[in-house]
């Protein structure tokens, strides 16, 4: 989902840009380890806003079905700022032989006319920005005016977690066979919005805006560009958040997780630039009727996906049906993602106690998906979208970023870049040492220095959140931290435990914890071949392998990121 609404040039406003990974890879999930727990409860938070996007999206499925889509005009919720073109708020003009100075509404009342150079014209709004803002969000004046629940978002909110519910009590199996049709649909009414798009008067200034000349290349010297380049690649490929190596954990033993990564991030990178051709043109159109610049037509993030496009769907032919294909298309796209997310914490559960699981799979989903709910509501109030933003902006920005970084360097400095490599390899066959050249490049250089980097350089520059215009207040920036502080705090927290429960000095200790377990390899007996052949589990007294079905969990574990892709 991330690719719609945040699909744009690193030098639109607050946008998040999208840099290519050098280092596309699945890592193991270290059970019991802080950063797992760590990722875990970052997917738990983005989990409860992300599902109010998808509540967003069925609020707009169930507003199309009009025969004029009511974003399309300024209608009774409209004020006087709404309009599709400038409006002159006052000028100078000749008034019997002298040059006067005086309101719009004056000028016309006489039938004058405003001398060129002198006309001032009002801020004004296009109808989907007052729809979304008036009427979708009724948007209070910030985080400080809570206001009421929005009750058809909670409708609309409650509706998707039962949808989730109702996909995910199954396991796996119920969401893996849907995938290939989300995957592939978007691309569909993707490359329908850029065609219509295209032939829009204006487009060509969106497009030069988005890799042309207008763009603002001293934008690549702020750090918040460079955070939300890495944040944003994070996010659309799921690295660092868990959800692909749960997923991934489905796939048969020597699945080939590189050919898969490989592909996964060249469709990521393809998709995001393709969505910004289609979003950027109508931006064009958009700035030409409003004759503003391009930078000026919407705030980046959620607006684009409900202003912009809402914007271009009005002007197509039978625009309700395609208002509710796009629609449809958001939907399935973020409960795709959503599916994957969920999966993660019941995975979780599972590992933490197969047997309640095996047993009570049922109950603990929906009783999941109601506390994920409870907790959701908030982000429908009359605040909500300040709540929505915080999140987003915290811990799926500066929390996911933080994890990643504690993640690379567990696997390649802690736990062995090389016998990293040694495991893969078990999986998709001995490759050469020039084969693995780049890789190991890449890992353990570029890689942790880049990410390093960016994290130090944006927190010694960062600035409070903002929505909009909107300044969020100093406690809830406070609030904000204190999410990602509540994220990582399991890290030395499990750490410290570890080192307590290890037998020896304290440096005999540290050497045995950054050791793996002595039951650490394949799960399977045939797969553990010499390297792993020391391995003894008593517990398990026969073998069995986790069930695929064709389809579903090598393509839950790509499409995921491929729903993310086009979403982002």
């Amino acid at each position: 989902l991330s690719n719609f609404w945040r699909a744009q040039p690193p030098f639109y406003p607050n946008s998040r840009p999208l840099v290519p990974s050098p280092f596309p890879h699945r890592l193991r999930y270290l059970r019991g380890t802080g950063v797992g727990i760590t990722m875990v409860m970052i997917s738990t938070f983005v989990t409860i806003y992300y599902n109010v996007i998808i509540a967003y999206s069925l609020y707009y499925l169930f507003a199309s079905f009009q025969k004029v889509l009511p974003w399309s005009d300024c209608f009774s919720w409209a004020d006087e700022f709404c309009s599709k073109t400038r409006i002159v708020s006052d000028c100078n003009a000749t008034l019997h032989g002298e040059i006067i100075h005086a309101n719009y509404t004056f000028i016309t009342s006489n039938n004058l006319t405003c001398l060129n150079g002198t006309m001032n014209y009002k801020p004004v709004q296009f109808p989907s920005e007052q729809y979304w803002n008036k009427v979708t969000l009724q948007r209070s004046s910030g985080l400080d005016e809570t206001g009421r629940i929005v009750w058809y978002l909670a409708l609309c909110l409650l509706l998707s977690w039962i949808i989730v519910a109702a996909a995910l009590f199954k396991g796996i199996k119920s969401s893996g066979k849907v995938v290939y049709f989300t995957a592939l649909f978007p691309y569909v009414i993707l490359l329908i919005l850029l065609v219509r798009g295209a032939t829009l008067e204006g487009a060509l200034d969106g497009i030069e805006y988005y890799i042309g000349s207008q763009s603002n290349i001293t934008k690549l010297m702020e750090a918040e560009v460079w955070k939300d380049a890495a944040t944003q690649i994070f996010y659309s490929l799921s690295v660092a958040w868990g959800g692909l190596v749960a997923l991934s954990s489905y796939n048969r033993f020597h699945n080939n997780c590189y050919s898969d990564a490989i592909i996964v991030c060249v469709t990521n990178c393809v998709t995001s630039i393709f969505a910004g051709f289609a979003i950027f043109s109508i931006l064009g159109h958009m700035a030409f009727v409003s004759e503003r610049p391009v930078s000026e037509v919407v705030d980046s993030g959620f607006e684009l996906a409900f202003v912009a496009y809402p914007e271009a769907l009005s002007k197509l032919p039978v625009s309700p049906l395609w208002s509710f294909l796009f629609f449809f298309m958001l939907l399935l796209l973020g409960l795709d993602s959503q599916f994957a997310t969920i999966e993660t914490l019941t995975t979780t559960i599972q590992d933490i106690s197969p047997r309640v699981m095996r047993k009570l799979r049922l109950p603990v989903t929906l009783g999941l998906c109601a506390l994920l709910f409870l907790l959701g509501l908030i982000c429908v109030t009359q605040a909500g979208i300040y709540w929505v933003n915080l999140i987003d902006h915290f811990c799926a920005g500066w929390g996911i970023l933080i994890s990643a970084v504690l993640e690379i360097i567990g696997i390649v400095y802690i736990y062995g870049g090389n016998r990293f490599i040694e495991d893969i390899e078990m999986m998709i066959g001995k490759k050469s040492r020039f084969f693995w050249l780049w890789w190991r490049i890449c890992w353990f250089c570029i890689t942790p220095m880049l990410l390093m980097a960016i994290l130090i350089w944006s927190l010694a520059t960062f600035s409070s959140p903002t929505y909009g215009s909107v300044l969020y207040p100093a406690w809830g920036t406070a609030v904000g931290w204190c999410m990602i502080i509540f994220c990582v705090i399991w890290i030395p927290i499990v750490a410290i435990v570890k080192i307590f429960k290890a037998e020896g000095n304290l440096v005999q200790r540290l050497v045995s914890c950054c050791r793996p377990a002595a039951n650490w390899g394949p799960y399977l007996e045939r797969h553990r071949g010499e390297r792993y052949s020391h391995i003894v589990d008593p517990k398990k007294k026969k073998e069995h392998e986790i069930p695929t079905v064709l389809g579903s969990p090598e393509c839950t574990a790509s499409s995921v990121v491929l729903e993310k892709t086009i979403w982002a």
